[in-house]
């Protein structure tokens, strides 16, 4: 079996797309040698990220130009047996599609989008969901979710493969993460971490009036409050924000970190935060969790089924829920303790090896009946698609 992947976002800081599907192929490449695969890219430093025995070709980083005409191209000339994309596959596409879906925040809440950004998804992906033999996405929130806005799919043809912390998030020695984050970053004092882009719908601004009441009420904490995030349409909001605080000195944005300098942050921070109003995933609990710190995150989405009990959880909409959620880890080191160690056991149930198992299923699956119906003889039943 030949599989062709757009891997456009590898090397673009395309955040979640772009660590998810660098796993995948890199677990790929460990555990199947039967399969053959191609990675379309578009960064000049993607293959740096791409296990050596999965060649590449260079696509256009122009959307228009890959959906429209790139990809289409490359697949008539590879011939694969199928095509892997997240979200979107190209116009004219002459293999079956598998297609990733890790949330439909765009027509459930696209207030979270610039307009012209959600009515894109809402065309394309629709589009591609209709076209596609499979559609994978992360959480059953997320398949429920997916089955309900498109509302006369398969039920069948919605498989929930979960995503996973990279081997590379693990507990190391914290006295060497706290000297790595001071050299790095300047930053001495103890700190919460929140990770994610600044947007919407990873709601910093309420996490910024929450800090602000925490260190009010409760003046001997010392702890900084760290924002690692890549900046967007949104981030001038967030930064006015943490102006606006009273605590602006306490408040550090990192922009978009590596993740050599992400699992120094993770093993130095006090405490993980995550505040998100809506996630199809939430793939940042699971690595601070997998580098061995405890979680406060939203109660909301897919993120209690992720956490299953190994974080403390509150309600985003409620400033003051959040206080306490973080004092409460912050003041109690016995329940700090133990939280750290709920999640690394939780984390230690998700792994790529997993997910690029469970998503070779589903490749195998859609190959084998492209198969049977290219070589069905002329008159038979036709073989349908689940």
């Amino acid at each position: 079996m030949r599989v062709a992947v757009d891997a456009h976002a590898i090397g673009r800081h395309l955040t979640g797309n772009e660590v998810y599907i660098r796993s995948l192929l890199n677990a790929f490449a460990a555990q199947d040698h039967d399969c053959e695969f191609v990675a379309y890219v578009s960064a000049d430093d993607a293959c740096e990220f791409i296990p050596a025995r999965i060649p590449t070709r260079r696509v256009s980083a122009n959307p228009f130009l890959r959906l429209g005409w790139d990809l289409a191209m490359k697949i008539r000339q590879d011939r694969p047996d199928l095509l892997h994309v997240q979200y979107t596959a190209p116009i004219g596409c002459s293999v079956p599609v598998v297609v990733s879906v890790h949330d439909v925040s765009f027509l459930e809440h696209p207030e979270y989008f610039t307009r012209d950004r959600a009515w894109q998804l809402q065309w394309t992906v629709r589009r591609t969901i209709r076209r596609a033999a499979k559609v994978l996405t992360g959480s059953e929130f997320s398949r429920t979710s997916i089955l309900k806005v498109y509302g006369d799919l398969d039920e069948d043809k919605v498989v929930v493969v979960p995503n996973a912390a990279a081997p590379e998030f693990r507990p190391i020695s914290r006295e060497a993460a706290s000297a790595s984050v001071r050299a790095r970053f300047s930053l001495a004092a103890p700190f919460l971490l929140s990770v994610g882009d600044l947007q919407p719908r990873k709601n910093q601004i309420g996490l910024i009036r929450a800090f602000a009441r925490l260190v009010r009420a409760y003046p001997q904490l010392r702890h900084d409050l760290v924002l690692a995030g890549k900046e967007t349409w949104f981030a001038d909001r967030v930064r006015e924000a943490a102006r606006e605080s009273g605590v602006a000195d306490r408040i550090r944005f990192f922009g978009f970190v590596s993740d050599r300098d992400l699992l120094q942050l993770y093993n130095a921070c006090e405490t993980f935060v995550f505040p998100s109003f809506y996630e199809g995933f939430g793939l940042p609990v699971l690595e601070a969790m997998a580098c061995g710190r405890s979680v406060v995150c939203s109660n909301t989405s897919s993120l209690p089924e992720v956490v299953d009990g190994a974080a403390i959880l509150f309600d985003p909409y409620a400033v003051d829920e959040i206080v306490r959620a973080i004092a409460d880890l912050l003041l109690d080191a016995e329940l700090r303790a133990r939280m750290e160690r709920l999640g690394l056991q939780r984390a230690a149930h998700f792994s790529w090896q997993k997910t690029a198992a469970r998503t070779l299923g589903v490749f195998h699956d859609v190959a084998g009946l492209a198969h049977a119906a290219r070589h069905q003889p002329v008159g038979s039943p036709t073989i349908a698609h689940r």
